[in-house]
């Protein structure tokens, strides 16, 4: 049942005794009205649950069944119980990042790093953390957030953001390399002073009626800046400092009453912590490259199992669980579909009705059929994105040279694809454009071995002297049979 957040609230301590008799917990922040919200809770679930699914593709997720994730479950439903407003379903889980940080979806799915355990000195700034979090979905920013960056038209949902994240990754799917909270579509976690300024007040509350040392909280943060500096981890790029946050925490803790014996760390926190320095950590780049996949450790979806299902075991694909695409049909290709228009910020297009599309936050697009992408990245499909250089492009042999910066850039970030065709000319939209075609290895395998992947790359110079460029994806096997649909889809591109 939704309580209404302006009633004040009274929350009994449960199992926390003072002297000889249990005591009340009184909040003292005073939770805002609820903002301007174009979704409603049940949308902020289901939606975010969908990107949930997707982060557990794209980041090694402890299992349920690890003795950290076991612990940190526990100190969330610690949390929880005394968090105030709609009850959330929150689900807690660990990221095997090094990166000192934590988020919380919308709908209540929350994903603590590795890296911050093992920053965390005591408990109670673990907890501090987590309370802090919980805050952001109690306080429900994130939606309020888009709600308004979308205003007046309401946003297309987090479920668009769902498809995002599983073409946003791999092969020649890398969207941009900038980490998880953007290329996982996850941006709209980034909160502002003072969204942040209210989660650490309500945190404070939540710390304290759980029986903790509130100012776990603020510590925390003052460990990581001390050793990191402002810019040395990721949690400051998420989570900015408001200033003065040990000033207006202590105020709030100067209104809250005193209290005996608040607890400040356990035996079960400094157990977790000796088993989260021993598991391994990613960087961001190693989490990309997804290689942990292959490992068979983790969980790859939430509450499943950790296993890698073959791609030779998939038929055409099936879903999102697969460790890569499978080989299409030539009757799921979308060869003879009718063909719908895309029209972007920067480029319209026009691509077959039945194939999916996934927006990244540069204003790249990836166009792809259904099945026709798996956690190793995209297998079939086109990817549109933009590049300005140092100097305009504004002759054929600039756009010769930007050709090729990018076919480097690009062999460099998807496993040295290698230039199997000589540079042609073409104009695009009436716009003067290069072809070249590429080669390194698709995402799928034919069974016993990775399969070849033939990609082509189309650059077309904009009146503004930036570049767009297109590369349209395949398995060598079926690029032929892809050409002349890929060939429609570029005589219709114009830039806008």
């Amino acid at each position: 049942m939704f309580r209404d957040w302006r009633i004040a609230r009274l929350i009994l301590s449960v199992g926390l005794l003072i002297g000889s008799a249990s005591q009340a917990a009184w909040a003292r922040f005073q939770i805002p009205p609820p903002c301007k919200n174009a979704y409603t809770v049940e949308q902020e679930q289901t939606e975010g649950a969908k990107v949930a699914e997707e982060v557990f593709k794209q980041m090694p997720v402890l299992p349920d069944s690890s003795p950290v994730s076991q612990y940190v479950r526990q100190l969330g439903a610690k949390l929880v119980n005394v968090t105030p407003g709609y009850r959330w379903p929150f689900n807690f889980h660990v990221v095997a990042s090094d990166e000192i940080n934590a988020f919380a979806l919308p709908g209540g799915a929350m994903f603590v790093n590795l890296g911050a355990i093992n920053a965390a000195e005591t408990e109670a700034q673990l907890a501090g953390v987590m309370a802090h979090e919980l805050s952001h979905v109690v306080l429900r920013h994130s939606t309020c957030n888009m709600t308004k960056q979308a205003a007046p038209k309401m946003w297309a949902g987090l479920g668009q953001l769902a498809a995002g994240v599983l073409l946003g990754n791999g092969a020649l799917g890398s969207m941009a390399a900038q980490g998880i909270g953007t290329v996982a579509g996850l941006g709209f976690l980034r909160m502002s002073r003072d969204d942040e300024k209210q989660a650490d007040l309500l945190g404070t509350d939540i710390l304290y009626d759980a029986g903790y040392d509130p100012r776990g909280l603020p510590q925390f943060f003052e460990t990581i800046q001390a050793k990191y500096g402002d810019g040395g981890a990721q949690i400051f790029s998420d989570h900015p400092n408001p200033g003065n946050r040990m000033q207006y925490v202590a105020a709030e803790i100067a209104t809250l009453p005193p209290r005996a014996n608040q607890q400040v760390t356990s035996a079960a926190f400094t157990r977790a912590k000796d088993l989260s320095k021993k598991e391994k950590t990613y960087n961001g780049k190693e989490i990309e490259v997804g290689a942990w996949r292959q490992s068979g450790k983790y969980a790859l979806l939430p509450n499943g199992p950790a296993t890698i299902i073959p791609a030779a075991a998939n038929g055409n694909g099936g879903g999102g669980q697969n460790a890569a695409a499978g080989r299409l049909s030539r009757a799921s290709l979308g060869l003879s579909d009718r063909m719908t228009s895309y029209q972007g910020q920067a480029f319209s297009m026009n691509y077959p009705s039945t194939w999916q599309k996934g927006e990244g936050q540069n204003g790249n697009v990836a166009f792809v059929p259904p099945n026709g992408a798996g956690q190793s990245g995209i297998a079939y499909g086109a990817i549109v994105d933009g590049a300005k250089f140092q100097s305009p492009v504004r002759d054929a042999n600039a756009l010769s040279q930007a050709t090729s910066a990018i076919a480097r850039q690009l062999s460099q970030d998807n496993g040295g694809m290698q230039q199997a065709s000589d540079l042609t000319t073409l104009t695009v939209g009436g716009q003067p454009a290069n072809a070249v075609e590429l080669r390194g290895k698709s995402p799928i395998s034919d069974g016993t071995s990775v399969m070849a992947e033939r990609d082509l790359l189309v650059t077309i110079a904009r009146p503004d002297g930036a570049v767009s460029y297109i590369v349209f994806v395949s398995p060598e096997a079926d690029y032929q049979t892809l050409k002349p649909l890929y060939s429609s889809m570029l005589q219709s591109f114009r830039v806008r």
